[in-house]
């Protein structure tokens, strides 16, 4: 008797341990889609949360235009960090998203030459501009400027220079801009305009040289990220997270600037 009431016991509180079991199995992992500048930045946050909470997140890193779209057409993404803005008013006004989001970041751009390159890291474009009439120019990178906001902000700082024109033709464009600082410090190219973002990662500054071009050339890098409607909580103690100091002392620390409360 005393060994069927016992065996009753643990099958009960087995059956216990599976009905608490099921409900956390059912929550999805938390999948944010992450403009690639942020690809060093968010890993590093993305670590220090999942360290202080236990939960995992699923990062996918790519063009904020490509993300627009395949969001629109039902993606299933919980948190979207663009880096433009436009993107997630865009996808708040087709309903896709919680509310229109909260400004995270701005960003910056300048050019990066790989070592033995014969343009210089030259802020101003005057190099390049240089390079362009004098033929040592043959191949630079920027990302694509129909869907990756970094190409848009690329194109806007050479047109405001005048060099646009001269430089199309000679163009290698990236799907986003990771690919960009890719080619722009393989020695396919002579050189390219990047984020500064990844210009500071370690694993990128050691292949070539880099510097900023002023920010008055080009329309503002503001970065958005929003929550769409199916977004699990996992989602939504990142997105929470992301405010915190520790979150944006890395986010700094990647040359981000943080926006004004």
């Amino acid at each position: 008797m005393t060994t069927r009431r016992s065996l009753l016991l643990m099958l009960t509180g087995c059956l216990g341990l599976t009905a608490w079991a099921a409900p956390l199995r059912a929550q999805p992992v938390a999948t944010v889609a992450a403009a690639s500048d942020l690809k060093f930045a968010l890993e590093e946050v993305a670590a220090q949360f999942t360290q202080a909470t236990g939960q995992p997140l699923r990062l996918i890193f790519g063009s904020s235009g490509n993300f627009y779209s395949q969001i629109l057409q039902g993606a299933p993404f919980h948190l979207f960090m663009s880096a433009d803005e436009a993107f997630v008013f865009q996808l708040a006004d087709a309903g896709k998203t919680l509310d229109r989001g909260r400004l995270y970041a701005y960003g910056r751009i300048g050019i990066m030459v790989p070592k033995g390159s014969p343009l210089k890291a030259d802020g101003s474009l005057r190099d390049l501009a240089a390079a362009l009439r004098d033929g040592r120019l043959k191949k630079f990178a920027i990302a694509s400027p129909e869907h990756a906001p970094y190409g848009m902000r690329a194109r806007e700082a050479l047109q405001h220079q005048g060099l646009w024109a001269a430089i199309e033709p000679k163009l290698v464009l990236g799907e986003n801009i990771s690919q960009t600082a890719q080619f722009a410090t393989s020695g396919s190219t002579e050189g390219g305009i990047v984020a500064y973002s990844l210009a500071l990662a370690p694993q990128v500054a050691r292949l070539g040289d880099f510097a900023l071009i002023p920010q008055a050339w080009h329309q503002p890098l503001a970065q958005r990220m929003v929550l769409t409607r199916d977004a699990p909580p996992a989602a939504r103690a990142f997105y929470a997270y992301l405010s915190t100091p520790e979150a944006q002392t890395v986010m700094v620390k990647y040359g981000f600037v943080m926006p004004q409360p």
